[in-house]
């Protein structure tokens, strides 16, 4: 792969990560606040490539040759100045470097979904470790909005507390959990989609029925002072009391 080959490659992934940024598409990989950076990731490649096909592509400068230089013998003679065997005889760059191009053409043809009720399952909830229980009041409302970490949260931490008697109005999707059992789940991420880790909460009461793995639901309930185990990391498991639940769309924003 020459210069050139690799110039057209960076442009390629410059313009493949700028197409995922100004969409929504980013918030399938990376946190919402890493927009920018990502922006100006996009541009550098995208600047880069430019810069390396202009100094590649533009018209060679004619040099005339000085008197004083005497022609090397080795070279004269047919061979190369760098031991090579001359004109044809040069070393060819491994071809697998246009493998470079495969994850490129993934970025800029597919869209994989985001993380869903199969990482859910595969990985042990995220709140496996105590946190600070001076949590401040719920919003105002009726039923009060809250993300599923920040019930889950509350529920093993403040034991409830902070929610006491409130109905709370939370968004997530349907997962398989033990027995079999429908749970709801968000997954949050550190950074980004590699390091996400599922919030996972047991359903009582009206739990939604008869709904696909990764269908998005969204559920009016209040605490519910049951604690149950994750079968992946044996962490202990909040549960809601469900007074009702209706499928939504999936939501532009999947990630806590």
């Amino acid at each position: 792969m020459n210069r050139q080959a690799q110039a057209v490659v960076l442009l390629l992934l410059g313009g493949a990560v700028l197409r995922a940024s100004v969409t929504d598409l980013y918030l399938r990989y990376v946190k919402e606040g890493l927009r920018p950076f990502l922006i100006a990731a996009g541009l550098l490649l995208v600047v880069a490539a430019i810069m390396t096909l202009w100094y590649e592509l533009r018209p060679a400068r004619p040099d005339a040759p000085d008197p004083g230089d005497v022609p090397d013998p080795g070279v004269a003679a047919g061979h190369g100045p760098d031991g090579d065997d001359g004109p044809g005889h040069g070393h060819h760059e491994p071809r697998v470097g246009w493998l470079l191009i495969l994850p490129v053409l993934g970025l800029l043809l597919v869209a994989p979904p985001a993380l869903g009720s199969y990482a859910a399952e595969q990985t042990g909830t995220a709140l496996s470790a105590p946190r600070q229980s001076d949590y401040p009041p719920l919003p105002d409302g009726d039923p009060a909005p809250v993300t599923v970490l920040d019930y889950a949260a509350r529920a093993l931490f403040d034991r409830g507390t902070s929610i006491g008697d409130r109905r709370v109005l939370l968004t997530g999707f349907i997962a398989t959990g033990a027995d079999n059992e429908p749970i709801l789940a968000r997954m949050v991420l550190s950074c980004c989609a590699a390091d996400g880790r599922p919030v996972k909460l047991g359903l009582t009461g009206d739990v939604p029925a008869g709904l696909p793995n990764d269908s998005w639901v969204e559920v009016i309930g209040r605490y519910s002072d049951r604690i149950g185990r994750d079968p992946v990391n044996d962490a202990e498991i909040p549960y809601l009391e469900v007074e009702s639940w209706r499928q939504v769309p999936v939501p532009t924003r999947q990630y806590d």
